[in-house]
């Protein structure tokens, strides 16, 4: 049965790191990406830039990208953003037996002991974990997942969920909240992010970059 990847996350902006771990699960697991945009994530500070922006960047970010869409579902849901509560939903929709697979960075995952309800995640969908820089996934960091990891693509359709697959992927320094710093210092941004979002930043003057007149959205 065909595996459903969903990439969730602020994407305050997308940048190309973002861009990368989607491509990568894509062809890892041969599987198409569904971003899927948080619109309050109850974790962190509001975003800096609007749902709606938010959302239209991803759609620049993936046009022209194999396998690899927007989902909306999270905008539409009134108040504060739970996985859990996302999941459950797509749960009804796809049946108990769908694989299902969130996508997460390594620093979110070490993370999810803190989430709502982070036990009943595993009885919802798989894990794809992302390497990131800094955020090495040891054994003793992890133990909430002793038992689930696998290194095979075929284990995480075989089953509805509750597996735990890391996905290797070459690393990407940079962070949304650096491209948000860069350009507050008004220091080099661009070569962060697809160009397509550059130019909808500045046409939209977002992050306080000086709105420009004419530019390409």
């Amino acid at each position: 049965m065909s595996l459903l990847v969903f990439y969730g996350g602020t994407f305050d902006p997308i940048h190309d790191g973002h861009l990368a771990i989607a491509c990568a699960a894509r062809d890892a697991l041969q599987a198409r990406v569904r971003l899927m945009p948080a619109a309050d994530p109850p974790h962190r500070a509001p975003p800096g830039a609007s749902a709606e922006h938010r959302a239209r960047m991803l759609d620049l970010a993936v046009a022209g990208e194999r396998d690899l869409v927007v989902d909306r579902r999270e905008l539409r849901r009134e108040g504060r953003s739970y996985t859990v509560e996302t999941l459950r939903e797509v749960r009804a929709e796809v049946g108990p037996e769908q694989p299902l697979a969130l996508l997460v960075g390594a620093d979110s995952f070490l993370d999810l002991p803190l989430w709502r309800e982070w036990q009943a995640l595993f009885d919802l969908a798989h894990f794809v974990v992302a390497e990131r820089p800094g955020s090495p996934l040891d054994p003793a960091r992890i133990e909430f997942a002793t038992g689930r990891e696998t290194a095979d693509v075929e284990a995480l359709r075989g089953t509805p969920g509750g597996r735990v697959y890391r996905l290797h992927q070459p690393l990407h320094a940079e962070s949304a909240s650096q491209v948000r710093s860069l350009i507050a210092a008004g220091q080099a941004w661009r070569q962060y992010v697809p160009a397509p979002v550059a130019a909808y930043i500045e046409r939209h003057g977002l992050y306080g970059v000086p709105a420009v007149r004419g530019a390409p959205v």
